[in-house]
């Protein structure tokens, strides 16, 4: 039998192309967008090796203007170091980049650089967007930038093939605010990682200047959205005897991360960022991981810290009780006050079953189910070949 089959796009030697961008690269790069890219997309090359897996990240925070990582090409596009411009614009830029190397499908993380699904779709590629929370609640933008990105959630939800959403509570919202895109939209949480093994714990904690203290660990990058003033505030309050260590670093300089750095102490730790095998120390070493954010998506580093053995307690914002902790290991988000409360508590109240947030939250899984999506995306809807394009016939 003859079986008439059309195959997606691909460069000269045949290879699918996938480009990825949205995000500053990987690895050694902060972020939670960058840490899911780094976990899922050498997963999906591994599952799928005949496709080429390219990166189309942000020159500046990249030490070289192209690489490779377990598989993935990672390609520097050139772009301003700016929190207003550096999304939009790199992400202009990697979508036509992406049409030059004959990519069939682009996808794009977060709604900033989603205001580029439109573009993508008028040079004929499929778009995926993954959608890593609601951004236009962060506190650090203004108006005309909260409006932007809103505009480019819709914009995702209008023109993409297919959106990811990276918790339920988000995957809900968004089908009840776009129902009629309900059926393109998917449920594909992150995962808990297992993180490199090779620091040595003595090292790390003598180097940060803990080596014999206690301390409660925070992680994350020193913007308003992530709660850290509340959780100084409540330190500073309480009874804790602990050290407080708050690894990470701001994205760009800003009097908030000038404040927060300026009330450093002998007992108030700022470690900077850290790579993971620190980070995997930290966790299993700290009497206590707290994040006190009044925005997430769906927190790696809580996922992490819990599949790690922490003891773990977080704000109670929708992102953070979609991981199914006990009712003991929240507080209501900003309630200084209550924070200080369980600050003071024991910290065995708020130990976690490791084993059952690792079954739950799998990255091999995220990248079985992505790959579902790619190939949905790249089957479905595909325009018509060109009349010159003979079709690929196969013997059956």
């Amino acid at each position: 039998m003859l079986q008439r089959t059309t195959m997606p796009a691909s460069d000269p030697d045949g290879s699918p192309v996938i480009c990825v961008t949205g995000l500053r690269g990987f690895p050694h790069v902060m972020g939670g967008v960058e840490s899911h890219c780094e976990e899922l997309l050498p997963r999906i090359k591994a599952l799928w090796p005949g496709h080429r897996s390219v990166v189309l990240g942000r020159a500046p925070y990249l030490p070289e203007p192209a690489g490779e990582h377990r598989g993935v090409e990672i390609i520097g596009i050139p772009c301003p170091r700016s929190k207003h411009l550096e999304a939009v614009v790199s992400t202009l830029l990697a979508v036509f980049a992406a049409r030059r190397r004959g990519a069939g499908l682009i996808h794009i993380h977060a709604i900033g650089p989603a205001l580029m699904a439109p573009v993508a779709r008028l040079l004929g590629l499929k778009v995926i967007v993954t959608h890593h929370g609601a951004d236009y609640n962060r506190a650090k933008w203004g108006v005309l930038a909260r409006s932007a990105l809103r505009a480019g959630e819709w914009l995702a939800l209008t023109f993409a093939d297919r959106i990811i959403a990276v918790s339920p509570s988000l995957a809900s919202q968004l089908k009840h605010s776009f129902p009629k895109r309900s059926q393109a939209i998917a449920y594909i949480p992150n995962g808990t990682s297992e993180l490199p093994d090779d620091a040595d714990p003595a090292l790390v904690l003598e180097r940060l200047g803990i080596a014999d203290d206690e301390f409660v660990l925070a992680v994350a990058r020193l913007v308003p959205e992530k709660g850290l003033h509340d959780l100084i505030e409540a330190y500073e309050r309480s009874n804790c005897r602990a050290k407080l260590v708050i690894a990470g670093s701001a994205d760009h300089e800003s009097d908030y991360a000038r404040d927060l750095l300026a009330r450093a102490s002998d007992r108030i730790i700022f470690a900077g960022v850290q790579s993971r095998a620190t980070l995997k120390r930290l966790y299993e070493r700290c009497a206590l991981f707290v994040m006190p954010s009044y925005h997430e998506g769906l927190p790696i580093a809580a996922l992490e810290a819990a599949s790690c053995g922490a003891r773990v307690l977080l704000s109670d914002i929708p992102a953070n009780l979609d991981i199914g902790l006990d009712a003991a290991n929240y507080f209501p988000v900003g309630d200084v006050a209550a924070l200080t409360e369980r600050l003071d508590a024991d910290c065995a109240n708020f130990q976690v079953d490791a084993e059952t947030v690792r079954e739950r939250f799998s990255w091999d899984r995220a990248a079985e189910d992505t790959l579902k999506v790619y190939r949905d995306a790249l089957m479905r809807g595909r325009p018509a070949r060109r009349p010159s394009t003979r079709p690929r016939i196969v013997e059956g």
